[in-house]
């Protein structure tokens, strides 16, 4: 796989109180390290998307814990902390035919940026290099 297509891992949390703790102190038992994540919800669940260190072994291990995962594959570009930075890559993209269907940023030791969750990776990678942007991989975060 390239190595700017970066793997998530979604976990899936029930919608009450204490679940997300729950869900945490499985990560903490399983040792799988987060290393940028966002929190997204609906009326029944919420999704934890996480980056983590090898994400393949996090989610057998999870899984085997009987939580739900479910992989996927996001881009990362970097961006700066000013004003329109996210006008480029959005740009880019859109005039490529790429659809964003979510994103988040996050501040890492080295690097920031934004992830995303894009209907063709392969092809959002291709765009977003031959625009001159520069993108992350998964080894930066």
């Amino acid at each position: 796989m390239d190595e700017c297509i970066i793997t998530q891992l979604s976990i899936f949390v029930n919608n009450e109180p204490g679940r997300l703790a729950a869900v945490a102190k499985t990560l903490e038992d399983c040792k799988v390290n987060m290393k940028a994540c966002n929190l997204a919800e609906s009326t029944e669940f919420g999704i934890l998307r996480a980056i983590v260190d090898d994400p393949d072994a996090a989610a057998e291990r999870l899984t085997a814990k009987g939580v739900i995962v479910k992989k996927t594959e996001l881009v990362g570009v970097k961006i700066s902390d000013v004003p329109g930075s996210l006008y480029r890559p959005a740009a880019a993209l859109g005039e490529a035919g790429v659809n964003i269907e979510y994103g988040y940023a996050f501040t890492g030791k080295d690097v920031e940026g934004l992830l995303m969750r894009v209907d063709d990776p392969a092809k959002a990678v291709d765009v977003l290099k031959n625009a001159g942007l520069e993108l992350i991989k998964g080894s930066e975060i």
